[in-house]
């Protein structure tokens, strides 16, 4: 019997559903109608963004959430470009993300046709493949393989661009089956050998981080830990990889490390390095860690062959992914626990101490006692979104985070991540409490996805955490060049009227005794909400004001 014929925008749609697709993120465009018309009847949820940026992040949140590919969709052209911001944080999150972009008429390449691009050229470094689609007969071996491509070793970002005469060609085909994720087990070897590098050392760390976790592995590896007796730290932003009153957690090595911690790394004489690749952020400008032959016996586990030994020569390398190298993991010999049971307190005791800090920073609105009653009153299962700024050092560093799944941040430091990540979330798990956290000049990277959040009734809180300035950078520019601003003073919107024309429920905060009522209000709202708090500029970190930095470079440069 004849399969009926269908377009190649059907087909990709097709596709998508028998992948498990679980919702698409876009902003429509004309140069792939035919895959629209296949969503009218498909029985995939369909996310219309205001941005193609925020289109692709909202795409790459839902990939970290999941572990299988966010799905975004593009127009050419301009649409592509507006989307790239979002396929730089899949690629350096080493999240699973698919991108479609509508593509010119095959016919008119090299002709410098309507918002033509070359997208090998413009992503051929920023995706894991990229690839057009030149004929309809080849869909569903296209898409399978971007799925296996996305998901295998270390997970990334997949581009296909659509040429329009391929959307409308029409053959009889069905999509492929379903792909599963491919996982590298490590061997028996490799477990036994971590097994006496282990038990011999006298002052080892765990470092998790990555991509590739799962909830399950996580409570596997709480456990190997506990029995072990192994200080357990997270990596820049992956912090919600270990429940943070665990005893054996001994804090994030990421932006604004504990000191103490640093030099707990930097004394291990073993380091456990599981998921991650420990680039600039977390090896603190690649100073943590000897570089190519740390002074430390390193054992990397990570699911890619080519990111072991790439930066950092280990002393034993573990081509598995972290759930599968946490499946073989076992906790039932015997271990030297008691050795080390000063070691595993003491590390948390280090962490209890930093992140139970409530330090004062100048003005009215204090973060710590924010902070505080979020620590107190926030569910365990919520989930946390933030872009990038100083502002995030206050969740970073303050919030203690028990769930997988909790987190989503980005390691690129991407301004403006944190409202589409937030809708993402809320729209995978509405039953969830999920906070946007976003400083006034991150939020206005995408702060058009208001729209979005109110559209899907994603009834999600941002906290924006408002000093008029782009502090970070304002923080530096002090720091190096003090007294010299340029261009990072702003001249901010009305948020609170901003975010009101959008449907939001909104409260402007000027004090830390206002939040709670004002956070309380948010969620009884049944409306997604926005919270404006009015932070000094001077309160640029939570150990130092503007001011402070200001003196230290001067003081430093007159004695240069």
């Amino acid at each position: 019997m004849a399969v009926q014929k269908k377009n190649g925008g059907h087909l990709i749609v097709e596709a998508l559903e028998k992948q498990g697709a679980e919702r698409v993120f876009c902003v429509p465009g004309e140069s792939y109608l035919a895959v629209l018309d296949g969503l009218y009847d498909a029985s995939i949820p369909v996310t219309l963004c205001r941005q193609e940026g925020g289109a692709a992040m909202m795409a790459e949140a839902h990939g970290k959430l999941t572990g299988r590919p966010g799905i975004c969709m593009v127009t050419r052209g301009p649409g592509a470009t507006n989307a790239s911001a979002g396929v730089h944080v899949a690629q350096q999150d080493s999240t699973p993300m698919i991108m479609f972009i509508g593509q010119i008429e095959t016919g008119m390449r090299e002709r410098d046709a309507f918002q033509e691009v070359n997208y090998r050229q413009m992503f051929g470094s920023m995706a894991k493949w990229v690839a057009e689609i030149d004929s309809a007969k080849r869909v569903p071996e296209f898409i399978a393989r971007a799925y296996r491509v996305a998901m295998s070793g270390r997970p990334g970002p997949v581009v296909l661009a659509l040429p329009e005469d391929m959307l409308v060609e029409e053959v009889d085909l069905s999509p492929a089956a379903y792909v599963e994720q491919v996982e590298a087990y490590p061997s028996k070897e490799n477990m036994g050998e971590l097994d006496q590098l282990l038990d011999s050392a006298k002052n080892p760390i765990a470092i998790l981080g990555g991509s590739g976790w799962t909830e399950e592995a996580t409570e596997i590896f709480k456990a190997y830990a506990s029995v072990k007796g192994l200080p357990v730290a997270c990596s820049f932003r992956r912090q919600m990889l270990f429940d943070h009153l665990h005893p054996n957690y001994a804090g994030d090595v990421g932006i604004g490390i504990n000191p103490k911690l640093k030099k707990r790394v930097e004394d291990a004489d073993l380091v456990l390095l599981l998921g991650d690749i420990l680039s600039e952020m977390p090896s603190q400008s690649y100073t943590l860690l000897d570089i190519p032959m740390p002074l430390q016996k390193l054992v990397h586990v990570h699911p890619a062959p080519e990111e072991l030994g790439k930066v950092y020569a280990p002393t034993l390398a573990i081509n598995a992914s972290p759930a599968a190298f946490c499946s073989m993991l076992e906790t039932s010999s015997s271990q030297p626990l008691n050795e080390r049971q000063e070691l595993v307190r003491g590390a948390h005791q280090d962490y209890l101490e930093w992140s139970g800090a409530r330090p004062q920073v100048p003005g009215n609105l204090q973060m710590a006692q924010v902070m505080e009653w979020l620590e107190t009153n926030l569910e365990e299962d919520a989930i946390l979104t933030n872009g990038a700024g100083n502002y995030a050092t206050w969740v970073h560093r303050f919030h203690r985070f028990r769930k997988f799944g909790s987190q989503l941040a980005p390691l690129s430091g991407s301004m403006g991540y944190g409202l589409p990540a937030s809708i993402a979330a809320k729209l995978k798990y509405p039953e969830r409490t999920v906070v946007c956290f976003a400083g006034d000049g991150c939020l206005q990277m995408t702060v058009q996805e208001l729209g979005t959040a109110a559209q899907e009734q994603a009834n999600i809180i941002v906290v924006v955490v408002d000093n008029g300035m782009y502090g970070t950078i304002r923080m530096h520019q002090e720091r190096e060049f003090p007294g010299r601003v340029v261009a990072t003073t702003l001249q901010n919107p009305d948020f609170v009227q901003l975010a009101r024309a959008y449907g939001f429920h909104t409260h402007s905060v000027a004090t830390a005794e206002e939040f709670g009522p004002a956070f309380e209000q948010a969620q009884a709202s049944g409306k997604p909400a926005l919270l404006h708090l009015l932070l000094d500029p001077e309160a640029i970190t939570p150990i130092k004001s503007l001011e402070s930095i200001r003196e230290d470079a001067l003081a430093k440069a007159g004695h240069g």
